[in-house]
């Protein structure tokens, strides 16, 4: 499962959201990328208004606040 948190620099949003993937994957014993969309033009098109994103397989499963009881119910599958 490849889980990817889309983000960009000086967001409140995005380090809570951080906080919350560290925790919860850290029970699965799982990775995730931390993408910062300001870099990447068409991310920045696509998601400026809604970051923080969790993308799940290249789905959008989450955005602005990341729950941690919906993120435990995706990685358990």
């Amino acid at each position: 499962m490849k889980l990817e948190l889309y983000t960009k620099p000086g967001c409140h949003l995005c380090a809570a959201a951080r906080a919350t993937m560290d925790e919860v994957t850290a029970e699965f014993g799982m990775a995730w990328d931390d993408v910062d969309i300001s870099v990447d033009a068409d991310l920045m098109d696509r998601f400026a208004e809604e970051i923080p994103v969790l993308m799940v397989d290249g789905v959008q499963r989450d955005f602005w606040h990341i729950d941690p009881e919906r993120l435990r119910r995706i990685l358990a599958g």
